[in-house]
């Protein structure tokens, strides 16, 4: 399998003109991985309480990242009730109180300092407000349309990528 079975660029095309608040929600998800892993990573080297805030920011993003990105499961090895957790999490109002419990923990960190990490609060209380909007709306809950095509149930139990290494 190539790389572009698993990606689907023409979809990203798609999903913006889609007006689902809930594929807004993932790709804002998405780039919600990176940024709380790199300002968790920069929230480290404080010398007071922010340090437990800048583990937990980058705890989030690993687990944001199998949560948005379902693939991920079948490439690194995740204990069952792992995945049932995450599948449980495939409704918009299930996303909604998911990201609104990471924004009241990073808003916490603002307690102890004002940092980085108040990027990270504001942009998970957007990321539920967008699968808030899903719900209120009653929008279905969709994923984007450039990783959709590879249903996780579909994929082998040995990944490839795991094979290879």
């Amino acid at each position: 399998m190539a790389f572009t079975d698993y990606i689907k660029f023409s979809g990203f095309k798609a999903d913006l003109q889609s007006r689902n608040f809930s594929i807004y929600g993932q790709w804002l998800g998405i780039f919600m991985v990176f940024l709380s892993i790199a300002l968790g990573i920069v929230n480290l080297f404080h010398a007071n309480a922010v340090i437990v805030f800048g583990i937990l920011s980058i705890v989030q993003g690993v687990i944001l990242a199998f949560v948005e990105i379902p693939f991920l499961m079948k490439i690194f090895r995740v204990p069952d009730s792992f995945i049932s957790l995450v599948q449980k999490l495939d409704t918009n109002f299930k996303r909604t109180l998911f990201y609104a419990v990471y924004a009241i923990i990073q808003w916490l960190s603002l307690l102890c300092m004002a940092t980085s990490l108040i990027a990270v609060a504001v942009l998970f209380t957007i990321d539920m407000i967008f699968y808030a909007l899903a719900a209120v709306f009653k929008q279905d809950f969709h994923k984007s349309n450039v990783v959709a095509s590879v249903d996780v149930t579909d994929m082998p139990v040995d990944a490839q990528i795991r094979e290879a290494l």
